[in-house]
């Protein structure tokens, strides 16, 4: 299972928020591209990467930072917020990014979706950001009555590399992932799943792999505030 350290960008710096709230955020550096770097020599083998803002803008607002962290990391990244056309996905793919993730247009236009996973094989990933089951967009401030089961499995034909399943209730509140619920999701349907929110500990992180159906996990605020070892847990991992 990977592990995808997570730098979250507001205003330029690697923040984190607390369900989601732009409100309730805190700033953990003012140099992104050397937190950056510090996960890459811990030994990560990917960098996940989450424009706030663009998430609520609905354009990206922190390029700048995103492509200092391409330049000076020698990983595969993956970006979400803010990418919501064809012209924006190719543009991000052209400076280097391995992978975009499309959340809101996965709601609002699947057809995008499908037309990028065409275009870009492998690097097309849905982000399923969830309430209770229900997918959330534009940067977790819109409700719909969409299951997020039933978003996954429309997408199972359409080439996409993974899944980001995200539980907001969870996200940056250090109370542990929702295991059950991103277990199930990873074995109704046959795209890899990455499970993201709550991840808070070693254990939080070998019990998604003891389930043996997610593929990755993503980590934020666990591993800025030291409560997980990057390199101890990368080296559980691959064990």
């Amino acid at each position: 299972m990977i592990l995808y350290p997570a730098i979250d960008l507001k205003d330029g710096q690697a923040v984190r928020l607390v369900h989601g709230d732009m409100n309730r955020s805190t700033v953990f550096n003012d140099d992104p591209a050397a937190q950056a770097r510090s996960f890459v020599e811990a030994g990560c083998q990917w960098l996940h990467l989450v424009d706030l803002n663009g998430a609520f803008a609905g354009t990206p607002v922190n390029a700048a930072p995103v492509e200092a962290i391409l330049q000076s990391c020698d990983v595969p990244a993956q970006l979400g917020g803010g990418i919501r056309d064809m012209a924006t996905i190719e543009t991000w793919l052209d400076k280097g990014l391995a992978r975009v993730i499309l959340g809101t247009v996965a709601v609002e236009n699947p057809a995008l979706v499908r037309e990028a996973a065409r275009a870009f094989p492998g690097k097309v990933a849905v982000g399923i950001d969830a309430r209770a089951g229900k997918v959330a967009t534009k940067g977790w401030a819109e409700e719909t009555d969409v299951d997020a089961t039933d978003l996954a499995k429309s997408f199972e034909d359409a080439g996409v590399a993974a899944i980001i399943y995200t539980d907001i209730l969870r996200d940056g509140a250090m109370g542990g992932p929702n295991v059950d619920a991103t277990a199930a999701l990873a074995r109704a349907v046959r795209i890899p799943v990455i499970a993201s929110g709550g991840v808070s500990s070693l254990q939080d992180l070998e019990t998604l792999r003891d389930t043996g159906v997610i593929d990755g996990a993503i980590s934020g605020r666990a591993l800025y505030d030291g409560a997980i070892d990057l390199a101890l847990a990368l080296k559980a991992l691959s064990s």
